[in-house]
């Protein structure tokens, strides 16, 4: 069961967060489900083992192009990070309720998930002046 209602996983969707999330440490185990069928930008990172858990995300790169995660060595090795287009990169995405227009992407705590092992860290970019609410154009 999933905030999108009943969903299969298979074993091979799951992504594991060896230190959670910010706020959410306890949490590591998750799966990336479409919103909606077709070409959308949004996916819901869906908690495995908490089902009322799921963050709204996006691909930053559908708004922004010069968007530019820097991952320490630290972390590209808990990443088994053995080539850059191993990597996906997911903002969390805020929607206020009967406010669509306000909706904002979260460019300072990137998740960052290398799709061959499965391996997903939130690292947070704090040096590089990047806004916890961008407005993305035309939202």
């Amino acid at each position: 069961m999933t905030r999108l209602g009943e969903r299969e996983i298979s074993t091979d969707a799951i992504l594991h967060f060896p230190r959670g999330l910010v706020g959410l440490e306890d949490k590591r185990v998750f799966t990336l489900l479409p919103v909606r069928e077709g070409d959308s930008p949004f996916l819901l990172l869906q908690c495995v083992t908490d089902p009322g858990l799921g963050l709204l995300v996006a691909d930053p790169y559908s708004f922004l192009d010069d968007y530019d995660v820097k991952i320490e060595n630290p972390d590209r090795k808990a990443l088994k990070v053995g080539n850059i287009r191993q990597l996906a990169i997911l903002v969390t995405v805020t929607i206020p309720q009967d406010k669509p227009e306000d909706t904002t992407l979260n460019l300072q705590g990137p998740i960052v998930i290398n799709t061959e092992t499965k391996i997903g860290l939130q690292i947070p970019q704090t040096e590089a002046g990047y806004p916890t609410h961008f407005r993305p154009i035309g939202s």
